[in-house]
Formats: C-alpha cells, sequence, structure tokens
C-alpha cells in the first residue's frame, strides 16, 4: 500500500516539529538548571546554611526550572502523541494496532483522539 507524501500543513509534522523545538528549549533550560545545582552543591559543602542558599537563589529556582521543563515537554508530548495517533488513524491503522504500538489501551487511545485523554 503506497501512501502520499506528507503534505506540509501536515499538523503531525507540526506536532513534532513543536516537540523538537521544545526539546531544545528544555536542554537549555536544563543545562542552566544543573550549572546552578552544581554551584549550590558547591555551596552547601563549603558549609553555608541552606536558608542561605534557598534565600539567595535567584529565581527561577532550580527546581522551578526543571517544574517548567516537565510541564511544557509533558504538554508538547501529548500534543504530539494525539497528532501521530490521529495521522495513524487517517492512513487506515487501527485503534487496536495504534495502542499496540503506543503501548497503551485501545480505551486510551479512543479518548486521545477524542481529545478526552486524561493524560492530556
Amino acid at each position: 500500500m503506497s501512501t502520499p507524501p506528507p503534505s506540509s500543513d501536515d499538523a503531525a509534522i507540526r506536532a513534532l516539529e513543536a516537540l523538537v523545538q521544545e526539546i531544545d528549549r528544555s536542554v537549555e533550560e536544563l543545562q542552566r538548571a544543573r550549572v546552578r545545582a552544581v554551584q549550590l552543591l558547591a555551596d552547601r559543602r563549603a558549609g553555608r546554611p541552606w536558608l542561605e542558599l534557598v534565600t539567595a537563589e535567584a529565581r527561577p529556582l532550580v527546581v522551578e526550572s526543571i517544574s517548567t521543563v516537565l510541564s511544557a515537554l509533558a504538554t508538547a508530548g501529548h500534543t504530539w502523541r494525539r497528532e501521530e495517533a490521529a495521522a495513524l488513524q487517517r492512513e487506515q491503522v487501527s485503534i487496536n494496532r495504534i495502542a499496540a504500538l503506543f503501548g497503551v489501551t485501545r480505551q486510551r487511545i479512543s479518548a486521545l483522539l477524542k481529545g478526552t485523554d486524561p493524560t492530556g
């Protein structure tokens, strides 16, 4: 079975491009958080009290940066998963097969495709 080449307005392509951009942003943010965490570790090992370290830390805190990255990746990943499932469905792949490919139940794929997936 031959499938047509993807069009430039393919929602799955846009979602995957957005995911790649978010991964790149996340890597950069996590690198900055790592540098700050290593400095906090060095300061603590040098004997500075936790209260002093936390109150002196510039915003966003390391933990805030990590939370932001996780949230952004979860959002972009969910959008990509939904659009990928929809693209597979447009190629006449069954919901059961999509579920097997994604390692989830067919009910999860149905909810994802209907936009009611509770993990999104």
